[in-house]
């Protein structure tokens, strides 16, 4: 039937068009967040390091947000990637709701996605929305810090959360084991929702990496944009008076792991699970509010609608019962989706807990 043709029309479509990604970065300074993005996309140092801030800055330091775009091809692919870095956060003498800054940039993009859904003329909408956040913990920490606790409960129904462990090569191969050991059970005692990679059981390769995926989280991370000359050729990582750090090495680190799961293996899963679970949260609950509701509606008065002013109540009426069913078929849906991924988030503890 030639049905196979669908792959690469589908394809050379996505290729015309470009492929959208945001990527949110937070954690206090110090811990490599520019130098992680940096290696992760392959981007050359030509930009200010926001990731430390002098010590005089930290006394009144506020959470700023810095979006910086950038369009990445590969192989007749376009992608448009948007990193959202936070500098500042965690900085502060004082770091109560230092993540509502965070929280507040989420909820404006889901806004205005909520908003270009109302439009007449969608032809040109840009996914705005985070994808992902990567949460950078502190190595030197015996687990999840209280403010790492707080910010991560307020986002976790916002965005799909990958904390990660950043300079992960200060740490001893045991050292670094028990500190993900604390983190996973902090996490688990907390309610604190990670991002969980779709599973195929019917897809044994695939349904071993989710699995991985889900056991491996935090990522413990080592970035480093130098490249070093090695017998056989070069590779990027880091020289210790003891040796050599690989950061392609997944003896060394997860980075492997991380980028494969950002990039080759789960960047679809993380925009759908943006749009159908996080947005039709958020989609729900302003609906549920009464907001949004009358953004494209004609508000110009005709000469019938003055003439009968019940006709334009019964209008509305009939419009805010419409919206009403669409509200309860969305909450539907979601409810579906919520135990789906709540039976999947079983199994994934069941597979974490297993020595």
């Amino acid at each position: 039937m030639g049905l196979s043709g669908i792959q690469r029309q589908v394809f050379r479509k996505v290729a015309k068009k470009g492929y959208d990604f945001t990527l949110m970065v937070a954690g206090a300074s110090g811990l490599g967040k520019s130098t992680l993005v940096r290696t992760l996309f392959m981007q050359p140092n030509d930009e200010t390091d926001t990731d430390r801030l002098a010590a005089a800055d930290r006394i009144a330091s506020t959470v700023e947000i810095t979006e910086r775009t950038k369009t990445i091809g590969d192989a007749g692919f376009t992608l448009r990637l948007t990193i959202i870095d936070t500098p500042g956060f965690a900085d502060a003498v004082n770091n109560t709701n230092c993540w509502q800054p965070l929280v507040e940039y989420i909820d404006s993009a889901f806004e205005l996605s909520l908003q270009e859904e109302n439009k007449l003329d969608r032809s040109n909408v840009m996914d705005k929305r985070v994808h992902a956040l990567l949460y950078f913990i502190d190595p030197s920490a015996r687990g999840l810090k209280p403010l790492d606790i707080a910010a991560l409960k307020a986002l976790h129904e916002k965005v799909n959360i990958i904390p990660v462990i950043g300079k992960s090569d200060m740490l001893t191969k045991g050292e670094l084991k028990a500190l993900k050991a604390q983190i996973q059970a902090d996490i688990q005692e907390h309610h604190i929702q990670l991002f969980r990679p779709a599973v195929d059981d019917e897809d044994e390769e695939s349904y071993k990496l989710s699995l991985r995926i889900a056991g491996s989280m935090p990522f413990a991370l080592v970035g480093s944009d130098t490249v070093l000359e090695a017998a056989g050729g070069t590779m990027r990582g880091r020289r210790y008076p003891w040796g050599v750090v690989e950061v392609d090495n997944p003896d060394h680190c997860d980075f492997d792991l991380l980028r494969n799961t950002l990039v080759k293996t789960h960047l679809q899963d993380l925009k759908d699970s943006t749009a159908e679970v996080l947005y039709e949260l958020y989609r729900r609950e302003k609906l549920s509010q009464g907001g949004s509701l009358n953004v494209t509606a004609n508000t110009s008065v005709t000469p019938a609608s003055r003439a009968s002013p019940d006709a334009s109540l019964a209008g509305d009426t009939e419009m805010y019962e419409q919206k009403q069913r669409e509200l309860e078929e969305q909450a539907r849906r979601l409810e579906e989706e919520r135990r789906r991924f709540e039976a999947e988030r079983r199994k994934f503890e069941v597979f974490a807990s297993q020595p």
